[in-house]
């Protein structure tokens, strides 16, 4: 008899509900902790989280029964964000990690939450520059000039690390989604 049968334990027949919601309720906001974190101290975005996000996406959908109209607008969001976020990145506007992880948030949150994650991500990386341009005019103490991060991160011709602006947004509607 299967160990998923009506028979089964409450523990083996409830395990790809646990899987789903470990998955819903850990995995999205773990990755966008770990690319705002990655992004800072690095100052670059690994392709995995992205690609986990993607993944983790569509085996919550299925797992789900997202209906194929809902799964085809939320991809239609994350395409159209990987769109013009390219061409941001075309023009220099924005890193290919910002580009990417953009795209998956935009994956998950689908048209409906899209607009406000846009605002929250713009919003908070606004902010982001502001003290970033600010912290770059003074003189790094000399007791932290020992930290390659932070040096990397106080260089004018650095950029800005855009990925905490966007896994902070993200983390900030999440839990307005159907998700949480």
């Amino acid at each position: 008899q299967s160990c998923a049968g009506a028979d089964a334990p409450p523990l083996a027949r409830d395990r790809p509900i646990m899987v789903a919601d470990t998955i819903r309720l850990l995995l999205f906001p773990a990755m966008m902790a770990f690319a705002a974190s990655s992004d800072l101290l690095t100052m670059t975005i690994s392709n995995r989280v992205s690609l986990a996000l993607a993944a983790a996406f569509l085996a919550l959908a299925l797992a789900s029964g997202m209906s194929a109209p809902d799964l085809l607008r939320h991809l239609g969001a994350g395409a159209t964000v990987l769109a013009v976020a390219f061409g941001c990145f075309a023009m220099g506007w924005v890193g290919g990690g910002d580009a990417k992880i953009a795209a998956g948030a935009a994956l998950w949150f689908g048209f409906g939450h899209l607009m406000n994650y846009l605002l929250y991500a713009s919003l908070f990386g606004g902010a982001l520059t502001l003290l970033l341009l600010q912290f770059r005019q003074w003189p790094l103490p000399v007791m932290l000039a020992g930290q390659s991060w932070l040096v990397r991160l106080h260089a004018k011709e650095t950029g800005i690390p855009y990925g905490i602006a966007l896994a902070i947004g993200a983390l900030m509607i999440y839990p307005e989604t159907e998700w949480n």
